[in-house]
């Protein structure tokens, strides 16, 4: 009995059980458009024009945290916690969005990533992509990029940035920019041969090449840099922070080659580089 539920429980799970029409981004794309006009009708629409647009994501950041969170605050301030309000919580219009994977009951973040920046669900482990492409896969990826706000405001001539807390290559922020069957593809070191020879890039990589002209680039993972066993700047001696690139490129001069002559671009890996920059004198900034 046992042996049978855990097959049923494994048929469930299977991504052959997704249907076809969740494979199509155009089916997310029209199931969105059909949720905006339904809220337009409800209120007067505002036609102001925003100046600047930050998307703030917290990883993981579902009901229940913001719960935990709101009865944290209150206690701190010796309340019971509950009738606590977050700041968040007072914007005057608030709203909850469903992000999860086609093929997984417990999402994570490439494929929530993806549905929160590029507007498609997708499967888990999977970034950039939609469902039509299988996890370790790489021969089922090309035809089925999804592209993100990113890139959309990027084509409007916008200026964009990232900057987060983990990794520029985590699977959160790389769905604004890259499109891989795996979310730990952070280098080329890390992925298997034949996904190499079958011709995908790397998330480092597609960094610097898909979209050379991200303004403002922030974060941590630069050992995807750099080439395998290069010596971290910062920490020289210790073994697990060393390059990882198997193809011995340096991205960071990569990303500095492709700027357009005449613009100005920092890398700074350092606090008090960055605090010494005169940003009004920067087009590019790229920090690790």
């Amino acid at each position: 009995m046992k042996a049978f539920l855990l097959a049923l429980l494994a048929q469930l799970c299977s991504a052959s059980l997704i249907p076809e029409k969740e494979k199509d981004p155009e089916y997310w794309r029209r199931q969105a458009q059909e949720t905006l006009r339904d809220a337009l009708r409800l209120q007067r629409l505002n036609q102001n024009v925003a100046k600047n647009l930050i998307l703030f994501l917290g990883d993981g950041m579902g009901v229940s945290t913001i719960t935990a969170a709101r009865i944290l605050k209150g206690q701190l301030q010796n309340r019971k916690g509950e009738e606590s309000l977050l700041e968040m919580e007072k914007f005057p219009y608030v709203a909850l969005a469903k992000t999860y994977n086609t093929n997984a009951q417990v999402p994570d973040s490439a494929g929530t990533a993806t549905a929160y920046l590029c507007g498609v669900k997708a499967n888990e482990g999977t970034v950039g992509v939609s469902a039509g492409v299988t996890r370790d896969r790489c021969n089922t990826t090309k035809g089925q990029e999804v592209t993100s706000i990113l890139r959309w405001a990027k084509d409007e001539g916008k200026a964009v940035g990232i900057v987060t807390t983990t990794r520029v290559t985590h699977a959160t922020p790389s769905a604004a920019y890259a499109h891989s069957a795996n979310r730990d593809w952070y280098s080329d070191g890390e992925m298997p041969p034949d996904a190499l020879e079958g011709g995908c890039k790397d998330i480092a990589r597609q960094l610097v090449e898909n979209i050379p002209d991200i303004e403002v680039i922030l974060g941590g993972g630069r050992k995807y840099m750099f080439p395998k066993n290069a010596s971290d700047v910062e920490y020289p001696q210790e073994e697990k922070h060393r390059g990882t690139r198997l193809d011995r490129r340096d991205l960071v001069q990569a990303w500095h080659s492709t700027k357009p002559p005449g613009k100005v671009a920092k890398y700074v890996w350092h606090r008090r580089d960055l605090l010494a920059l005169n940003l009004s004198r920067v087009d590019f900034l790229l920090g690790e």
